[in-house]
């Protein structure tokens, strides 16, 4: 399905954008994989892509926060594999403190990667993309794009960025056969979520069971966590040509969070 096609996702050494990676993957999508982790493992994970899909996997380091080393990263594509055909915006983090107490240091850095980062790396995609007169742009952003909740102010003011950045952009280049639209998921089993529950334990005062259940699943009537795999699939299914008329679109995935 997206044999020949160059997938960069941004964030895709664990979690769901290792699992984009998989499912673009499977479709026949070469990769430019991105994220931290342990070189040794990030490149068996590259290795082990190639083997099990047949197409060719690729690690380039860039730092979320860093708008030079995006820029390099982004020129490193254009030049050498001649520019990305499918972006997905997907690198992240999450702090969580009351207002008066949060970390300037965090707040920027929370800005920067959930927000600043997909304003360069599509920047720096479109060119090409317009060019080829097709390209799909993906934005992970969160049911927080749509919803707040306490204590996550950074992290609710990025992703309420990203909805507006999102369908910007999306009528910029509607002419130019690029589609621009967001995922919004509710609570995925990640380790970024897992990371918030002792965190929100201690900020709330309750137990980490009760994160569980009266913080995270309680806003989500299905009682579930929405799976790697489901946000995969829409990812997916965004990338393709017959969902070329979707965009401008922030897609939830909440298990109903939202409706309410």
């Amino acid at each position: 399905m997206f044999k020949g096609k160059l997938a960069l996702i941004t964030g895709s050494t664990s979690g769901i954008g290792a699992g984009i990676a998989k499912e673009l993957a499977g479709k026949g999508a070469n990769l430019i994989i991105n994220g931290l982790g342990d070189l040794n493992e990030i490149n068996q994970f590259c290795a082990k892509l190639q083997k099990d899909y047949g197409i060719q996997a690729t690690y380039l380091a860039a730092d979320m926060t860093d708008s030079d080393s995006i820029e390099q990263m982004m020129k490193k594509i254009n030049h050498d594999l001649g520019g990305v055909d499918i972006l997905v915006n997907n690198a992240g983090i999450q702090f969580v403190s009351p207002v008066e107490d949060f970390p300037v240091e965090q707040w920027n850095r929370v800005i920067e990667i959930n927000l600043n980062s997909s304003f360069h790396t599509i920047r720096l995609a479109v060119p090409s993309m317009k060019q080829k007169k097709w390209g799909r742009i993906i934005n992970i952003a969160s049911a927080h794009a749509l919803i707040a909740s306490p204590f996550k102010s950074a992290y609710v003011a990025a992703k309420h960025g990203i909805a507006g950045l999102t369908k910007t952009i999306a009528l910029e280049v509607a002419t130019d056969g690029i589609t621009v639209n967001a995922i919004c998921p509710g609570y995925v089993w990640t380790p970024l979520v897992q990371a918030q529950i002792p965190v929100t334990a201690k900020t709330r005062g309750i137990t980490e069971q009760q994160v569980i259940d009266d913080v995270m699943l309680k806003a989500q009537p299905t009682k579930k966590f929405v799976t790697i795999e489901e946000v995969a699939g829409l990812a997916s299914y965004l990338s393709t040509d017959i969902a070329g008329s979707i965009t401008g679109s922030i897609i939830s995935i909440d298990g109903g969070w939202s409706a309410q």
